[in-house]
């Protein structure tokens, strides 16, 4: 902002402090009324995301893996001004992991404004599927086209869907402010701090779908994104035979040049596939072409090289 912003814009506050300061002392009821007004709607502008239903289906390309989608009510989220303008959504990241012997699978938070989420109580499908298309899009993903409403899906506890959607909560809202007490500088400056908060830049897209009548044309219109897709990294997958020519372990090597550190790396291995994730940097999910055995696995990066190594018996 200039100068001259800068100056204009704390005139301005300036002046709003100095009419609040007025209305205490002229009318101490209205000013209460005002002030209270303004933090009721902060303390509800800062509430939570809080799950409203969970999808589930089947990712198919580029990897067979379970995939579901918490549906978060999110007053964060504007409402659109009126039916014929696109719908916000507000999408945090992409989450992979594993069920204990049950292969891997994904989990995607997005979170709609609560009137949206209101209207269509009755009959969610045109949310399900925007929800589904966002997916499709914006990971490159094919869905199966069938999908199963669930009561829950793994990671969904308040914290989990808080962190993947980047929520911060303001420190003091479990505290009831003396609001007469208080001089206008005080509360306004409260006052902005909420309205200020926003979801965590790093960790959130925002997508809107077009009316119904335009569906069919363009369903889904990304208007801000802030996180980069990871990209896939140069790898080689070597089959390591003893000294009879039988299949003993396997080993993968993975270049990692905007790596410095192991600690940055997330490495999951099953008796199937190995999963790498480097956080909005690298993913990399491979199929081993043998079964291994996960208990032997160990991996080592070489700082020098930005090379990861990982090694893994076979059955």
């Amino acid at each position: 902002m200039s100068s001259a912003g800068s100056a204009e814009a704390f005139q301005k506050v300036s002046q709003l402090w100095s009419i609040l300061d007025d209305l205490s002392q002229d009318d101490p009821a209205a000013y209460r009324q005002f002030i209270e007004k303004q933090m009721k709607e902060g303390a509800e502008f800062n509430a939570p995301p809080e799950l409203d239903s969970c999808l589930c289906t089947e990712i198919l390309e580029p990897k067979k893996r379970s995939l579901y989608v918490n549906i978060c009510s999110w007053k964060r989220v504007p409402a659109p001004q009126d039916p014929s303008r696109p719908l916000p959504l507000c999408a945090g990241k992409l989450e992979t992991d594993t069920h204990e012997g049950q292969g891997w699978y994904s989990v995607l938070d997005v979170a709609i404004n609560p009137a949206v989420l209101q209207d269509s109580k009755k009959d969610k499908t045109e949310v399900h599927l925007l929800a589904l298309s966002f997916a499709q899009q914006q990971y490159g993903m094919s869905l199966s086209q069938q999908y199963t409403v669930v009561s829950s899906s793994p990671k969904s506890s308040p914290d989990d869907v808080h962190r993947r959607l980047g929520f911060r909560q303001w420190p003091n809202t479990s505290r009831q402010p003396d609001t007469v007490s208080q001089n206008p500088a005080a509360l306004l400056q409260k006052i902005s701090s909420l309205r200020s908060e926003k979801p965590h830049e790093d960790s959130v897209v925002q997508i809107t779908s077009r009316p119904a009548e335009h569906k069919k044309k363009d369903l889904i219109q990304v208007i801000s994104t802030t996180f980069v897709q990871p990209q896939k990294p140069e790898y080689q997958l070597e089959v390591k035979p003893d000294a009879r020519g039988v299949a003993h372990s396997m080993e993968l090597t993975v270049d990692l040049p905007k790596v410095c550190s192991m600690s940055e790396c997330q490495l999951r291995v099953s008796k199937d596939d190995v999963l790498l994730e480097v956080e909005d940097v690298y993913y990399l999910l491979l199929e081993f072409p043998k079964t291994v055995i996960e208990d032997t696995a160990h991996a080592i990066f070489n700082k020098k090289t930005r090379r990861l190594t990982l090694r893994v018996d076979v059955f």
